[in-house]
């Protein structure tokens, strides 16, 4: 049973909080809604008042319908230093798969997964196992893995649903070595960054420095992270331009100061908030700059390390480390631009800010302390993401043409609806529902192999004698080498049984099959 204790939603947004945008959004409508009664007064005098009117009315319109149209996602993210264990036999509960609305993305950030020289290499060849468990109890629920990265312990892995996978763009994903001096990675960093219906996000997995002693080291080491990765974008190419980030992982930050029996007993009795002021976190949040632009929800669960394996139990060896919360999940809103005095200078990232604001709202901020492989307990994070789409449309259209079967040869078409880096090395699977990654197809064909497609154009496809045998629901997804990513989906069809499928009697030698 998970450790979860009520608290307020603690939420956040690219304007500020709730309040004060919808106040200023208040003083704006009225100031031209004055405009426009003034404007009224004078309608009789020339055409000039007319268009005033006119451009006074849009502006208010436009100001009365900015914050609609706008969507909430459900983020689901988990931490879990693994301490190199195998993985559990279930993480349904971890992952909350029966809560309700349903999650939108579920990210997934390890530590001290396995990697010893032999395993290490097994897992580049093939998927390691900790990912193969997620996949095979993500997929059954309409889950795709979309990417992840590793760097020898630490894993970070992206799920979504189906229908935002299109929407899902630009994914690039980078580390940062911070052990032996930046030369290992046992310690460092991992980040993904992805463009999600238009909207820049960056989730950014660290390991830091160990022990009591340091904290400044882990504040170093989270700096030179910051510092070093960066990626191959014109308006995103350091973690901190993404509009929304999310730090989290085994920070390694202690309670100071505190003795274990004073830490025990707080612990024991709930009383946690006696503990939090001691939090290095915390305390290292007061003086620097940098952690006071991330947020984090009360840590109302108990701390996280260190436990006896398989038990609730803080950590009884002769070392006896104190508990820690260890583990910890914060996220940051990029702050809105200075306004400057300059009126030549651009202002794409304050039209953004304004017209495309994200909310993000932590509805849950917990530990799961049932689960007991390592001598760390994982925890949750699950977020409301609010923001209007600034993509809506698919790159490419795929239609499916006729009845499907293994006995005929299959048809279907494709159309580019927008300009994006497409390739004649791109190519088209055919999935059957309940797939787990853009690499798990039944069968695949390449997309038109003299050009790249124009917009707009109807290209044709056969795919001739490799179709699946037995009936089963599946869709068609466009993989963009260049993007990375399965792009475009069509609607889900069936496959017709053929008649070369091998018929299992229903009763074989008196025993049902």
């Amino acid at each position: 049973m998970s450790d979860t204790f009520d608290f307020p939603r603690v939420r956040s947004d690219s304007m500020s909080s709730m309040a004060s945008q919808s106040t200023s959004a208040r003083l704006m409508l009225r100031q031209r809604l004055a405009q426009l009664l003034t404007c009224l007064e004078d309608l009789s005098s020339d055409d000039e008042a007319n268009e005033e009117v006119s451009r006074t009315l849009d502006e208010a319109f436009h100001l009365c319908g900015r914050y609609t149209n706008r969507e909430s996602f459900r983020l689901h993210m988990v931490t879990w230093n693994v301490s190199t264990a195998g993985p559990p036999a279930d993480v349904r509960t971890l992952l909350q798969l029966d809560s309700q609305p349903a999650t939108d993305l579920y990210v997934i950030g390890l530590q001290e997964v396995n990697a010893t020289p032999v395993r290490y290499v097994s897992d580049l060849i093939a998927e390691d196992s900790w990912s193969l468990l997620f996949m095979d109890t993500l997929a059954p629920m309409g889950y795709i893995k979309v990417t992840s990265v590793r760097m020898q312990g630490l894993l970070l892995i992206l799920f979504a649903k189906q229908a935002h996978l299109p929407f899902i763009r630009d994914i690039q994903s980078t580390y940062t070595r911070t052990g032996l001096f930046g030369y290992w990675g046992n310690k460092g960093g991992v980040s993904v960054r992805f463009s999600f219906y238009g909207h820049m996000l960056c989730f950014l997995n660290c390991h830091l420095a160990a022990h009591m002693n340091y904290a400044l080291q882990r504040m170093d080491e989270f700096e030179y992270i910051l510092d070093t990765q960066d990626f191959d974008m014109y308006n995103t190419p350091n973690v901190l331009d993404h509009k929304v980030v999310f730090w989290f992982g085994d920070l390694n930050f202690r309670i100071a100061d505190h003795g274990m029996h004073f830490l025990r007993s707080s612990i024991n009795n709930g009383r946690f908030n006696l503990l939090w002021d001691r939090d290095q976190l915390t305390m290292m949040k007061k003086k620097e700059p940098i952690l006071q632009e991330f947020e984090e929800g009360p840590l109302r669960f108990k701390p996280t390390y260190k436990f006896d394996r398989f038990s609730e139990t803080y950590d009884t060896s002769g070392k006896k480390r104190k508990p820690a919360w260890t583990d910890r999940i914060l996220w940051r809103i990029k702050p809105k631009a200075a306004e400057t005095e300059d009126e030549n200078s651009s202002t794409t990232s304050s039209v953004d800010d304004d017209e495309y604001p994200v909310k993000v709202m932590q509805d849950m901020y917990t530990s799961d302390v049932s689960y007991g492989v390592s001598d760390h307990k994982p925890v949750i994070g699950t977020f409301n993401l609010e923001m209007r789409k600034k993509l809506e449309t698919p790159l490419v259209t795929l239609t499916v043409d006729g009845h499907w079967s293994a006995d005929e040869d299959a048809t279907f078409t494709y159309t580019i609806l927008e300009n994006f880096e497409s390739s004649t090395w791109d190519w088209i699977g055919l999935y059957k529902i309940g797939f787990k990654s853009a690499s798990d197809y039944s069968t695949f064909a390449w997309v038109k192999d003299d050009e790249v497609a124009a917009n707009g154009e109807v290209v044709t496809v056969h795919i001739k004698n490799e179709l699946p045998l037995l009936a089963g629901d599946y869709v068609l997804g466009y993989y963009s080498t260049n993007m990375q990513t399965l792009i475009a989906f069509s609607p889900t069809f069936q496959i017709l049984e053929s008649k070369r499928a091998v018929k299992v009697p229903e009763n074989i030698n008196g025993h049902e099959k």
